[in-house]
């Protein structure tokens, strides 16, 4: 069972991350920091402020970049991160959903600068898997690494 950098795995038929030809695409991150719980579970609007919703999202995002490391052999990098998908759990009332994905957007820009911007969706969900207030999906271009 593949591990990520905090030693968190999935115990499930899917795959963490799938790969076709140049491109990865990295299945739903939630904020987990044990392969069992999450980082601070409930909806945005009730249990989360947006603050701590960024938070997970944030985590979520990292937890995704790990991923896409993972399917990158020795000479390759990400050649550019082609889309994310955010699923927010929340209340009726909870409208700053955008700004939640905004933490996400943020973690892949600042690791990869312009290469890292990306398109976008955000969709308000009920609940999440595991009462996660969020859900990350990203997709990646991968390209070779020319030798120094």
């Amino acid at each position: 069972m593949p591990e990520n950098d905090l030693g968190h795995a999935t115990q499930y038929s899917y795959e963490l991350f799938t790969r076709q030809a140049d491109t990865v695409f990295v299945a739903g991150q939630i904020p987990k920091i044990a392969a069992d719980r999450i980082l601070l579970p409930g909806r945005c609007g009730a249990e989360h402020d947006l603050r701590s919703a960024r938070d997970s999202a944030a985590l979520a995002a990292r937890q995704a970049l790990h991923w896409i490391d993972a399917a990158c052999a020795h000479d390759e990098g990400v050649d550019r991160i082609l889309r994310l998908t955010v699923y927010v759990a929340l209340t009726e009332d909870f409208a700053e959903m955008s700004e939640v994905a905004d933490a996400a957007s943020q973690v892949f820009i600042d690791r990869h600068g312009p290469r890292g911007r990306h398109a976008r969706s955000v969709i308000g969900v009920r609940r999440l898997p595991r009462n996660a207030p969020v859900l990350v999906e990203a997709t990646a271009a991968l390209r070779r690494i020319a030798p120094a």
